[in-house]
């Protein structure tokens, strides 16, 4: 691999992780790079990972992605956020929303500030003071606005993964079609020289990506990497998956119903809706959670319910030798705060970053790994925290979720917060300040202090402060058209009349 004119990428299997990674590295690198993708139209893909977060916006800037263009042909809508109903206790309901909340100041933030107020009486709830979450509640969306709010989008995997194919042979990629029979390892190193495929031929390279989804096909079926389990920590391992007419205008939000053995997510597009049921196999078998599922859907089903089953955790290594993991071959956390396809980019992103120049470095992996492993810990942690803290005591799930051992991180942040509402977080991480925040104040937790700089500004003032914000966000919101609209005249596919 000295010196290689072009360095030879193979990607194992498609899908969203797939032409993900075949996009930008054909977009980005293919003057450095050969690519080659293998994927075999008899195996199918998860695509169910239809909600996703701001971050996803970055990414197509990267590749030049036409906006409009990408929401037409993937049926897609925006998205604001998060609905989370009955969390907290049954009947509860919050609102985990993009953007910021009111304002910070150089040695607070908002909450701190907020915490007084309601104290005296005069702040209305947190999420008041985003305009994202009022804009989400009053059902209005508009991308081209001022001021400009944080969005993501819904959409249909297999039509993105679709797209993105496009895109990637119109930049080099060249696509193979075929199952993977046999992997072949250098007897020296340890490394993977190619590619066996049914049909006899045999596809080398220097560099591998593993996108063959939860079989991880390379590193661990060739590789033996290992797998470090979290179900301990988030005992979900199961889904049950069904596509619905839709029956109503869709919103500009994801929608989480907590039920007594995990959680349904609904997942609003342009043609139809995606709905899923998360669920623990301890309290509830599959044939259950398949009931409760169909009985809380609207509008007919477009597809039979398809059962998926995991295990949450992560590869011990996501570099290992000549292979890369990307996707659901890296590990896998559940899809409550939709940071799968997130956790594709920025592992495609990383990986252009230290691609290798000359030969692998064993600097550059290692690099490579211990970033991953950190932004792996950091989900995991936010996503533990919606079980963690809650009030329901109607189902040994969560009894067993309230009373579960959390990892030190976590622990020390959530003691932080009750105690004196202060987090601290690297400049990296992926979730806000807002957004832990939001999930811990929607969770139950309330801080017993808040920081003396907030006393510092006089009642009057502090009055007039939340009284003028409050006024600027009703006002700005009332300017919005509905989304339902907007989608309308931005980015109809065709389907919505």
């Amino acid at each position: 691999m000295k010196n290689p004119e072009r360095l030879k990428i193979v990607i194992a299997g498609g899908g969203t992780a797939g032409w993900m990674t075949a996009a930008a590295l054909g977009k980005l690198m293919s003057h450095r790079l050969s690519i080659r993708l293998i994927e075999s139209d008899q195996i199918g893909t998860v695509g169910v990972g239809e909600s996703t977060i701001p971050t996803m916006q970055v990414f197509h800037r990267l590749l030049g992605i036409d906006e409009r263009t990408f929401m037409r042909q993937t049926n897609a809508t925006f998205k604001l956020g998060i609905r989370f109903e009955g969390w907290k206790e049954i009947g509860s309901e919050y609102f985990h929303s993009f953007g910021t909340a009111g304002k910070d100041t150089w040695a607070a933030e908002f909450q701190h500030f907020w915490l007084r107020a309601k104290k005296l009486g005069i702040a209305d709830a947190f999420g008041s003071y985003s305009i994202e979450l009022q804009a989400a509640a009053a059902k209005r969306f508009a991308a081209e606005f001022e001021p400009r709010l944080n969005y993501a989008y819904h959409l249909d995997a297999t039509a993105y993964a679709k797209y993105l194919r496009e895109m990637a042979e119109k930049n080099g990629v060249i696509r193979t079609e075929g199952k993977i029979k046999h992997i072949k390892l250098d007897e020296h190193s340890g490394h993977i020289r190619s590619l066996i495929l049914e049909s006899g031929e045999e596809v080398g390279g220097d560099l591998f990506v593993d996108c063959t989804g939860f079989r991880a096909l390379l590193m661990e079926g060739a590789l033996h990497t290992g797998y470090e389990d979290w179900s301990h920590w988030l005992p979900c391992n199961g889904a049950v998956a069904v596509q619905t007419e839709s029956v109503e205008d869709p919103v500009p939000f994801t929608r989480a119903i907590a039920h007594s053995f995990g959680w349904q997510w609904r997942i609003p597009l342009q043609h139809r809706v995606g709905n899923g049921l998360v669920f623990c196999s301890d309290y509830c078998s599959a044939e259950e959670a398949k009931g409760v599922l169909l009985n809380n859907i609207k509008g007919a089903p477009l597809s039979e319910p398809r059962l998926i089953s995991f295990k949450t955790g992560k590869r011990r290594k996501s570099w290992n030798k000549n292979c890369v993991a990307i996707g659901l071959s890296s590990g896998f956390l559940e899809p409550l705060e939709s940071t799968s396809i997130h956790l594709i980019s920025s592992a495609i992103l990383r990986l252009i970053r230290l691609i290798p120049i000359k030969e692998i470095s064993e600097e550059d992996v290692n690099e490579f790994n211990r970033q991953m492993d950190v932004e792996m810990a950091e989900v995991r942690d936010f996503i533990i925290l919606h079980y963690k803290v809650n009030n329901r005591g109607d189902s040994n799930f969560w009894n067993y979720c309230r009373q579960m051992e959390v990892p030190e991180k976590l622990h020390h942040r959530l003691a932080m917060y009750e105690q004196s509402a202060r987090i601290f977080r690297a400049p990296e991480e992926l979730f806000t300040i807002n957004s832990w925040n939001q999930v811990m104040l929607g969770q139950g937790i309330t801080p017993r202090e808040y920081h003396p700089i907030a006393d510092i500004t006089s009642e009057a003032d502090l009055r007039e402060y939340f009284d003028k914000m409050r006024r600027y966000i009703n006002e700005v919101v009332s300017r919005l058209p509905t989304h339902a609209d907007y989608l309308k005249s931005y980015c109809n596919s065709g389907v919505m009349q």
